[in-house]
């Protein structure tokens, strides 16, 4: 999916474009998905994307939306990421590239890792709708 800048703006708050589209963080406990307990179905804000299942979301006390592993295996894009004094791998959607937030290996069994993702990132789809 390819759009101009312009378009992703119109589309996206200056915080959703910030963090999807410029590689932002939201502060920490601030996202409106840390303490979702509902059941469904989390897509990318840009594109819509299925990404993650509730089933797979859990609490690590980071501050931001934790899951073990996307959606069906949904293969998301890694890359290497440097900044502020720290190697990290960053997760990106697989279809539009949108910046999601970070994978690490401290996370829980079966995958023992933690995709640690801005809220702002996502959209929620309960279930049953």
């Amino acid at each position: 999916m390819e759009k101009t800048d312009d378009q992703w703006r119109q589309q996206l708050t200056d915080n959703e474009y910030r963090i999807t589209r410029q590689a932002g963080t939201e502060p920490a406990f601030s996202g409106q998905y840390v303490n979702n307990k509902e059941c469904g179905v989390y897509h990318c804000k840009c594109c819509g994307e299925e990404l993650f299942s509730s089933t797979e979301k859990y609490d690590s006390g980071s501050g931001w939306p934790s899951f073990y592993q996307p959606k069906n295996n949904t293969s998301l894009e890694e890359i290497k990421d440097s900044t502020h004094g720290m190697t990290r791998i960053e997760v990106r959607c697989p279809a539009c590239e949108a910046h999601l937030g970070h994978v690490f290996d401290d996370g829980p069994q079966p995958t023992g890792l933690r995709y640690c993702i801005n809220s702002a990132s996502l959209d929620f789809e309960a279930s049953g709708k």
